[in-house]
């Protein structure tokens, strides 16, 4: 892999360290630990989606992103928290490195999609933040779940920490424009784009509920309507 002048500060750090069995030591052997841990949670979340259509007649899953944060990132993402370069610190402080985002049509859908990772016993769940309870003040709404997958290697097992966002079409559709909005200002958009962004944070919320219950009511009718039948 060709690497720029980032990864090189990235990966050049590993020299000053002396390398043991199974450690982990280039920027190109992260990156392949990563993807790998990356498509073992994609595959895991398809099944479960095709297992649901099976079972219920219902795909809970619009689709998946999956994405590995860029050398670039991880740097000032390091730098930011007060932390060197270093394959080490990556591995240790920046939990995104790999991430996956699950995009539902319902919120019930996230919380289902949730419990079905939870009860994967090769997935342990690290940390949760409910963000669909409890929005962030500026009107985030997203569910996320930081878990480790076991990566199996040739000579070793990596546990490998993932970055799981499950969320609505209209939540996924809000946070790109607020991340957007994030990068192009610098973190310090004008006060009324701020108030114009938080007041469509709630509009999305509301259309959540609608569309859910509206959905529920669907299923309800139809529900009874072929019981009248039978």
């Amino acid at each position: 892999m060709h690497k720029t002048g980032i990864e090189k500060e990235v990966a050049g750090q590993v020299g000053n360290r002396t390398k043991n069995d199974g450690d982990v030591d280039s920027w190109t052997e992260v990156n392949l630990i990563y993807k790998a841990a990356l498509k073992q949670i994609q595959t895991k979340v398809e099944i479960l989606n095709d297992e649901f259509q099976h079972t219920h007649r219902y795909n809970p899953i619009e689709h998946i992103k999956v994405r590995i944060k860029t050398p670039e990132s991880i740097v000032k993402k390091l730098k930011r928290h007060g932390y060197e370069s270093t394959i080490d610190n990556m591995i240790k402080y920046v939990n995104d490195i790999a991430g996956i985002r699950i995009i539902c049509s319902f919120t019930s859908d996230i919380y289902r999609i949730a419990e079905m990772l939870e009860k994967q016993k090769d997935i342990r769940i690290y940390s949760v933040k409910d963000y669909i309870t409890y929005p962030k003040e500026n009107g985030y709404k997203s569910y996320h779940m930081l878990v480790t997958v076991p990566v199996y290697l040739s000579d070793r097992i990596e546990d490998t920490k993932v970055e799981i966002q499950i969320r609505t079409v209209a939540m996924d559709f809000w946070a790109s424009l607020e991340h957007k909005m994030h990068y192009k200002f610098e973190g310090d958009a004008p006060e009324h784009i701020k108030k114009e962004l938080v007041e469509c944070a709630k509009l999305v919320s509301d259309l959540d509920v609608r569309m859910l219950t509206l959905n529920e009511e669907i299923l309800a009718l139809t529900a009874y309507k072929n019981g009248k039948q039978q």
